[in-house]
């Protein structure tokens, strides 16, 4: 018998946006967010097992729409613009910061929010607006702090546990650790996220 496929293992490519009404229509969706060159794309490659869904750009900052992947039924996963990067113009900074504002605040089949953090720099003062911006709506966030491979097990589990502590006053916040070089933390993450879009994974082999 052919195993099940994930959420993620689903997702093919199907359009991108440059602004919110190039937006499709949608039952259902999963955004990724964070900084620029904190491993957001390589974290959804590694989720759907695939080497190049989402484009890993070598110039951080350049990546600038909105991409949407099918994972079947007119739900989609989502990946923002990376934010942060300092030698994106101030402008364009300027012009995706509302356009990523206005999605998060107002878009109305977002299920919830991957934050993509780099271990070595959690919770930066652009994350934590991301998180101001997101949490009024009450839906669930999950942090993936990333590179993990980066930081010896105990540096690692000290960083987890400092970021949870500082994110009690926000109850619908998860976090874990994630390497997308070492595949740690896929099957956690398909965990707390996959259910999110509460797809059949049979109804969608049908």
């Amino acid at each position: 018998m052919t195993p099940k496929k994930t959420l993620f293992q689903r997702a093919v490519y199907a359009v991108s946006a440059a602004t919110l009404d190039q937006l499709p229509e949608s039952w259902g969706e999963v955004a990724f967010a964070g900084r620029s060159n904190a491993g957001k794309s390589s974290a959804i490659n590694t989720l759907a097992r695939h080497n190049r869904l989402a484009f890993v750009s070598k110039t951080p900052g350049r990546t600038q729409l909105i991409n949407f992947f099918s994972v079947g039924n007119d739900r989609f996963i989502v990946d923002l613009p990376g934010y942060g990067y300092a030698k994106v113009p101030p402008e364009m900074r300027a012009r995706w910061e509302k356009v990523l504002s206005a999605y998060l605040q107002t878009r109305e089949p977002l299920a919830g929010l991957v934050l993509i953090m780099d271990v070595r720099h959690p919770l930066t003062p652009l994350d934590q607006r991301m998180l101001d911006w997101f949490t009024p709506r009450g839906l669930p966030v999950h942090i993936l702090l990333t590179k993990a491979d980066k930081l010896s097990r105990n540096a690692a589990n000290k960083t987890l546990m400092e970021v949870r502590a500082a994110l009690k006053a926000y109850p619908q916040v998860s976090v874990q650790l994630f390497s997308s070089l070492a595949k740690q933390g896929i099957e956690e993450a398909e965990s707390a996220i996959g259910n999110w879009l509460e797809i059949d994974a049979q109804s969608d082999a049908e």
